[in-house]
């Protein structure tokens, strides 16, 4: 058996996504969530997913003493996009960051690399995490603290 690296992994899925004529940012979005649920409950956290496509955050972490709400992005350039963008039958509805939208921003890269922001970016357009912002600088006793 081959072991494969994450980074090979990710892009063996984008490209199947590719073929198959999926939607690429939604497939992006997708794998990003997955992953996301997967390191917090590495983490020991319950996590729970949103009912309706509405809210401004992908999951709500529960990390036994605190709720958190999380928005999950993916990136492939090392920029985020911090928009969120859909479109309706007017054409391409564009909404920032509003106060209080979500509590800890998850970025997921395509290389492999997760970050997790521990705030809400409001005003902001777009961010590019670096290495303070890796998730394997967190534990959970850092992230139950707030």
């Amino acid at each position: 058996m081959v072991e494969r690296s994450k980074a090979a992994v990710l892009t063996a899925v984008w490209d199947t996504a590719k073929m198959c004529g999926m939607r690429k940012t939604q497939r992006k979005g997708d794998i990003a969530v997955s992953e996301a649920i997967a390191e917090f409950t590495k983490m020991g956290f319950d996590v729970s997913v949103p009912l309706t496509e509405s809210a401004a955050y992908d999951l709500i972490i529960d990390t036994g003493e605190l709720l958190k709400r999380v928005q999950v992005r993916y990136t492939s350039s090392g920029e985020v996009d911090l928009r969120r963008i859909h479109s309706n039958s007017k054409g391409y509805v564009i909404k920032k960051t509003k106060h209080n939208a979500y509590d800890w921003l998850f970025i997921a890269h395509q290389n492999g690399s997760k970050y997790l922001i521990r705030n809400c970016l409001v005003g902001r357009r777009s961010i590019k995490p670096d290495n303070n912002n890796l998730l394997g600088n967190y534990n959970k006793e850092r992230c139950q603290s707030g």
